[in-house]
């Protein structure tokens, strides 16, 4: 099976723009290809994920990425799928979100002897002259044209901005650029990135000619990664310290019966031969599935250890052992408490069980929050640090998701 034969095997592949072209790319390992990353906060999440996936699988197969950082896009935001304006970051808050990217793409993606690039779209986007881009690359876009793209008709009854309206020819011009300094001929993308891709391959082939339409090819992800992404979207990260490895590997050993194959196809780097045996299970063996996926997927992002940590830890509770030694801690202070104690709201709360006290409270009355396996039903139900630190404090909502917590 060639490599682009897997990745339609696996789900990946929705729509191209030069099939024949993208086959002798990426079975040839000839493709430098490029996948663009806005930091729009401080950690990648689980919407990332698929990509830095198909990052390095083709790049086991023997093409060159190109970590593309919006270090120029970033002061804009993209308006795909969005409702309203995203607000707007500072320098310095795109500059430090870059740096956290970067450490977290290197487990994922080998940069070592010209292997991969990592490179920031406001090193060209930054310095352009304002009436230089509209005589170069205005000419080649249609107002009714760009309106006409899926990335903006669900902004037209809010209004979309002229500030963001410019968002696809800065990313058409990203291709251009990555095409002509370093030969990028490929460009990947979610659903609500087509018609900025195209406009990107577009402006290529009318700017270069009719020789470099070989060269300038794209590719669209699956819309069931896409989805995948944008179902957990900001909730599930990269970074430990903002999911833990273990509420990671619970996120995953979590997912519905009907999408955990899916995830193994477009996710795990396991033999397709093994994942088209385990499509085959059914009833119980579905909670077997669900443990592989949660292991590999941990193992590629946390390693491992954690990955081996988060498996004991989350069987031993399943179980109904109460082994903290590898459960996720919330840590609770001073500026924690009321009166000297903090209600059970606010324990909920602070967990990141739930998002307000009001829905704390709802989650109380409701039966569903457990303070040491014991349920909660009274909203006025309070605890001293002396309490929670002395021995084994821990907070429950539902049947699977546990907090330890501590008083420092």
């Amino acid at each position: 099976m060639t490599v682009y034969d897997e990745l339609r095997a696996r789900g990946l592949i929705a729509q191209v723009t030069d099939e024949d072209e993208i086959k002798e790319l990426i079975n040839n390992g000839k493709a430098t290809f490029y996948i663009g990353f806005d930091p729009t906060a401080d950690s990648l999440h689980v919407g990332h994920f698929m990509a830095l996936c198909l990052m390095k699988r083709l790049q086991m197969a023997g093409n060159k990425p190109i970590a593309l950082l919006g270090g120029g896009t970033g002061m804009i935001g993209d308006p795909s799928g969005k409702t309203d304006m995203r607000q707007m970051m500072t320098r310095e808050t795109i500059d430090h979100n870059i740096a956290c990217f970067k450490k977290q793409m290197e487990r994922f993606i080998d940069f070592s002897d010209g292997k991969a690039l990592m490179v920031n779209n406001a090193d060209w986007l930054l310095d352009l002259n304002y009436v230089d881009l509209l005589r170069e690359v205005g000419p080649h876009f249609t107002v009714n044209r760009m309106l006409a793209a899926e990335c903006y008709k669900a902004r037209w009854e809010k209004g979309l901005t002229f500030f963001e309206f410019n968002y696809m020819i800065m990313q058409a011009y990203d291709f251009y650029t990555l095409f002509q300094k370093y030969g990028c001929n490929l460009e990947f993308g979610g659903d609500d990135q087509w018609s900025n891709m195209l406009a990107g391959t577009e402006l290529i082939r009318r700017k270069l000619g009719k020789n470099a339409s070989a060269m300038t090819i794209t590719l669209l992800l699956n819309s069931e990664g896409k989805k995948m992404g944008k179902t957990v979207g900001g909730a599930v990260w990269l970074d430990p310290n903002k999911t833990s490895p273990y509420e990671f590997y619970q996120y995953w050993r979590n997912v519905g019966d009907a999408d955990v194959v899916k995830c193994l196809y477009m996710l795990t780097f396991l033999p397709l031969g093994q994942i088209d045996e385990m499509a085959k299970w059914e009833g119980s063996q579905l909670n077997t599935a669900k443990e592989i996926l949660a292991y590999e997927l941990t193992k590629l992002v946390h390693g491992e250890e954690e990955a081996e940590k988060a498996q004991t830890a989350a069987r031993a509770i399943f179980s109904g052992e109460m082994n903290t030694a590898d459960m996720p801690e919330t840590v609770i202070g001073e500026t924690d408490l009321k009166d000297g104690r903090i209600d059970i709201m606010g324990l909920a709360v602070a967990a990141g069980f739930a998002p307000t006290r009001s829905e704390a409270r709802r989650q109380v009355l409701g039966g569903g929050i457990y303070v040491n396996n014991e349920a909660v039903k009274d909203i006025k139900a309070s605890y001293a640090p002396e309490e929670i630190n002395a021995g084994e404090f821990v907070i429950r909502k539902g049947k699977k998701n546990y907090k330890k917590v501590v008083f420092r």
